[in-house]
């Protein structure tokens, strides 16, 4: 399980909105958020951790890193 829903609602991003900003598409970031997918690139947690002011630590279990 992960921290991006939560974290990306208390910036007060929507879905969209981080997905664009991070280059991704709303379905991937949808999939991330539901943990549908494992085992996002370390760039793509980089890139969400940045943008959301956390590390990846705090963003993503570790069972995802």
């Amino acid at each position: 399980m992960n921290n991006i829903r939560r974290i990306r609602k208390e910036k007060g991003y929507s879905l969209s909105e981080l997905a664009e900003e991070i280059g991704i598409s709303v379905g991937y970031m949808s999939h991330l958020e539901k943990g549908n997918r494992k085992n996002p690139s370390y760039y793509i947690m980089k890139k969400i951790a940045l943008k959301l002011n956390r590390s990846i630590e705090e963003i993503f279990d570790d069972n995802e890193i």
